[in-house]
């Protein structure tokens, strides 16, 4: 399973982002779509995820700002972000929990990371 992932880059406190992130691959199906983040001296900390079944979960830190969607027929995840703070700033990196065909067990896969830098 490969992810893309892209729309990371430099915004002003208050401004907005969006990045998106396609997964592509020989798998049956995406359980959980997920993004996370790590900032500079930080462990890397759940954002949000959306499961089969459209359920969504935030940290609390971006509820309320931040918006998880999900296109199941593209198998595309996205991450809106309105309200950015200086405090968002991290590489951003895209996680999925896909099906294998092989055994039909779940495994996680991750993007490679985009930076999101919220700076005057």
């Amino acid at each position: 399973v490969q992810l893309q992932a892209s729309g990371g880059g430099l915004v002003e406190p208050g401004g907005s982002l969006r990045l998106s992130c396609e997964a592509s691959g020989n798998f049956l199906m995406i359980d959980v779509m997920a993004w996370y983040r790590q900032a500079p001296g930080k462990e890397r900390e759940l954002v949000a995820d959306i499961d089969s079944g459209g359920e969504v979960k935030y940290t609390d830190s971006v509820k309320g700002r931040f918006t998880i969607s999900r296109d199941f027929a593209k198998n595309t995840v996205s991450l809106r972000m309105d309200s950015l703070r200086p405090e968002d700033t991290a590489v951003y990196y895209c996680n999925v929990d896909a099906r294998r065909p092989e055994d039909m067990q779940s495994y996680r896969y991750w993007g490679q990371g985009t930076k999101v830098t919220v700076s005057s």
